[in-house]
Formats: C-alpha cells, sequence, structure tokens
C-alpha cells in the first residue's frame, strides 16, 4: 500500500483522535496520535511527521497554540493543521499568525479533512521539489572546474573518461579545500546529466560529522524495531542515491568496524539495512575524498588495506592552489562574479593587475576555500569598480614590494608630483637597468609581466 504521508495528531478528546487515526490510516497515511501533551515535542521530532494535527484547546497545563509556538521556534519540521470547536475567527487568526498552515473546526466533515491534508502535503513536496531543482541547478553550475593549470586540464580529461566508462568507484585526493567535491560534481554531471529533465540524485555524506553510533543507520537504513528509536523503516544515504551518486567525504575518518561493511557494499552492490535479513540491490556512483594518505594510513594499519585497494582503482589528486598559480586570477574572478551577484549585484568589474599579482604570490594554505572567503569579504565590505591591494586583507600584501619600500626614500615635495610621470620614469629605469628584458624589469618593479607590459602599453614606452 502506497503512504501518502505521515502525520502526527494530537487531540485531549479519545474518542475523536481514535476517530480521525481510524479514518486517515484507512486513507493511506502513517499515524501516530497522542491525548497527552507530555514530552510531546520530543515525539513529534522523534516521528518526523509530514503534518501535524494540533487540538488548540488541550489540558491546563500546555495549550494548542503554546505547543505551535515552540515547534516553530525549535524549527521541527512538519506543516501544522490546528483543531478547535471554536469556530470564531480571533483563534484561527491567532493560529495562522504563528505559522499554521490551516485549520479545521469540530465536528468533522472528513472529506474536507481528508482534501485540506492532501493539498498541504502536495504544496510541500512541490516546493521541496522546486527547491531541489535549483539547488541541483546552482550544484551544476558549481561544478565546472575553473583553471587553466595543466594539472586541472588533465583532471577534466580523465573526469570525461571516468564518466564515458561509466566508472562506479572514484577516489579523489588533495588538501582540505583544493575544491573535491567539486570534482566529484563534475563527474556526476558527466555520469548521468539531465535525464529527460530529471535530476539524479547526488548525496553527500560527510564521514566526519556524523556520531559513529548514527552512521550506520544514516548510511544503510533500518527497519522498525533495529534500536530503540526505530520507530519505522528507514532508508539509508545509499538507496537515496541510487540511480545518482553518493559522495563520502574524508573517508579516512571512517570507523574501522564500518570500513568492512562499506567494502562488501562495494563489492556485492547491495546494502542491508540495520536490523534488517534481506539484501537491497543499489545502481549508484561511489565518489570518496580525501585529504589522508590512505597508502600510509593502510600501511599503518589505521585504514583498511583491502578497502583502500578497493577504492584506489581510479583515483584522481587535485593539486594545492600554490602549486598551479595560473589557476588563482580565474577562479578570484569566478568567485567575483558569484559575489556581486549575491551582495545586492555590486558592481564590481574586477582586479587590478597589481591586486591580481598579490593574489597569484600568497601561498593559499586553506586553497580555492580560503580565497572565496576572502573575494566574499572584499565584495561585501568594499565600494569600488576596481579591487587594488589596499583593498586585499593585510595578511596577503604583509612581505609584498608595497611593505617592502622605505618611506624615508622619498619625500614627495610641497607643490605635489605626478605619480603618472613617476611610474612612466621608474619603468623606464628598469627596462634601461634590465637591458629591455621585461622579465626582469617586472621583477625589479615588484610587479606581474602582464602588470608591465600593461604599463608599457599605457604610456606608450617604446
Amino acid at each position: 500500500m502506497t503512504i501518502n504521508g505521515r502525520l502526527f495528531l494530537l487531540d485531549d478528546d479519545e474518542l475523536i483522535s481514535s476517530m480521525l487515526e481510524r479514518s486517515l490510516k484507512k486513507a493511506g497515511y502513517e499515524v501516530q496520535s497522542e491525548t497527552s501533551t507530555d514530552d510531546v515535542i520530543n515525539k513529534i521530532a522523534a516521528w518526523y511527521p509530514d503534518l501535524i494535527l494540533l487540538d488548540i484547546h488541550l489540558d491546563e497545563d500546555k495549550s494548542g497554540l503554546a505547543i505551535l509556538e515552540e515547534l516553530k521556534r525549535e524549527e521541527i519540521p512538519g506543516q501544522v493543521v490546528m483543531l478547535t470547536a471554536d469556530d470564531s475567527a480571533e483563534s484561527a487568526i491567532t493560529a495562522m499568525k504563528l505559522g499554521a498552515a490551516d485549520y479545521l473546526t469540530k465536528p468533522f466533515n472528513m472529506d474536507e479533512v481528508k482534501l485540506v491534508i492532501a493539498n498541504i502535503i502536495e504544496k510541500e513536496r512541490l516546493r521541496e521539489e522546486v527547491d531541489y531543482l535549483r539547488k541541483a541547478k546552482i550544484a551544476e553550475h558549481a561544478a565546472e572546474m575553473i583553471g587553466e593549470s595543466p594539472a586541472i586540464a588533465e583532471l577534466r580529461e580523465k573526469g570525461e573518461k571516468l564518466a564515458k566508462a561509466q566508472v562506479r568507484i572514484v577516489l579523489i585526493t588533495g588538501e582540505s579545500g583544493t575544491g573535491k567535491e567539486v570534482a566529484a560534481r563534475y563527474i556526476h554531471n558527466r555520469l548521468h546529466g539531465d535525464r529527460n529533465g530529471e535530476y539524479a540524485p547526488f548525496i553527500a555524506v560527510n564521514c566526519t560529522a556524523l556520531p559513529e553510533q548514527l552512521f550506520e543507520s544514516e548510511l544503510f537504513g533500518h527497519v522498525k524495531g533495529a534500536f530503540t528509536d526505530a520507530k519505522s523503516d528507514k532508508k539509508g544515504m545509499f538507496e537515496l542515491a541510487n540511480g545518482g551518486t553518493i559522495l563520502l567525504d574524508e573517508i579516512g575518518d571512517m570507523q574501522m568496524s564500518l570500513q568492512s561493511k562499506l567494502l562488501r557494499v562495494l563489492e556485492d552492490r547491495s546494502v542491508r539495512r540495520l536490523g534488517g535479513k534481506t539484501d537491497i540491490p543499489i545502481d549508484v556512483t561511489v565518489i570518496v575524498t580525501t585529504n589522508t594518505n590512505l597508502e600510509e594510513a593502510a600501511a599503518s594499519e589505521k585504514f583498511r588495506a583491502d578497502l583502500f585497494y578497493r577504492l584506489n582503482t581510479f583515483p584522481l589528486h587535485i593539486p594545492p592552489l600554490r602549486e598551479r598559480k595560473e589557476d588563482i586570477p580565474l577562479l578570484a574572478r569566478h568567485f567575483l562574479e558569484v559575489f556581486s551577484q549575491t551582495y545586492l549585484k555590486k558592481a564590481i568589474r574586477g582586479f587590478s593587475p597589481e591586486a591580481e599579482e598579490i593574489l597569484r604570490a600568497y601561498q593559499w594554505k586553506g586553497n580555492c576555500r580560503e580565497l572565496k572567503n576572502v573575494v566574499e569579504r572584499i565584495v561585501v565590505l568594499e565600494n569600488t569598480e576596481t579591487i587594488l591591494p589596499q583593498h586585499l586583507p593585510a595578511a596577503l600584501t604583509k612581505g609584498t614590494f608595497a611593505e617592502r619600500i622605505d618611506p624615508n626614500t622619498f619625500i614627495l615635495p610641497e607643490d605635489g608630483i605626478s605619480l603618472e610621470a613617476l611610474e612612466k620614469d621608474l619603468i623606464g629605469q628598469a627596462l634601461k637597468r634590465s637591458k629591455n628584458n621585461q622579465t626582469k624589469a617586472a621583477k625589479l618593479l615588484g610587479i606581474s609581466y602582464d602588470s608591465l607590459r600593461y604599463q608599457i602599453k599605457k604610456f606608450g614606452i617604446n
């Protein structure tokens, strides 16, 4: 039988509660009903209902409106429909202001009750679908691997080959922040693509974020009664990713006890829910990422060697940003475009050549993530058309040519000076000293080769 949704019913009238529960179960809903307010918030949270039917007038200790307020304050998911014997507009308006989706007046017309519930659940599912498709489109845009370095070009080429061959297990290594998830989404998009308007699922699991006692249940699912709070069957991440991709982020942090179970899933292409007795076939691409050297971890018995060899069939490595400096300006411009649209469509056109040179010279220990954060901070805090060196954080400019100039070597004349003429003269001196070798001249001036060529063209220097 198809389950139309999960409902939680709270009404202190046992006759009404029993009647509603019986009718709604016949209509295809899973229903948990309560007549007491004792620990009701935790009971609702544990049930994960699609919709909550809540009587306004309960016992003296806690009213339905108070419970509604608490549900919204705790951000517990599930739409709320209030039940009331009072057909006055005042109570209904109060409930709607507090966040109720609708209200039903006693005595009930069951056809109306079913229609209201069905409409609310359908609207919520449509909203979730729209959110999912919007996120999928954003993820598709974000999954373009930006860069012109040989390493990124090779990564794109290998990703295309793996997708074309329908490879089902990929290992992506690299320092934190290098863009391993972006590479994973890049492979996913080329492997699954847009199938007649339907998006294959992409489920990302952070192996460090979930407690060990919950990890197996979240990854493989569980059956009703598998443990104390398992009140119903639940699909795991692998089942939810069926037909698409599951990303296991930072696989090096996975507990050894789970590694053997993951290996069995990879070998058998099936999962068994916690407490279950049957294997469920899955068709899923497994992409794992790590900033740990798994080969060394396996050698020191901190990671299962057999799992490492299974994962290491198709390895991809993303070098740190400091080793592919030609990608830094491209990434910076990309992040600038994204955040300029995000934050009030700020009209920042780009970076000056000097600012880009400073970005290239910086070591970026946090890799692409650190660069992204820097650009976002600049977009939010600065009001400028062009990002100059003075707009960059002090950590980036420390030790650059700007700080190596002794402020006492030149004193500004009383009547001022032409900065343009001074720049032109210094460029001329640098070219003369380097015997017109522009690369050496750029180093003498502490600027990039491209920046020097721009200045030569600007001033018309022969």
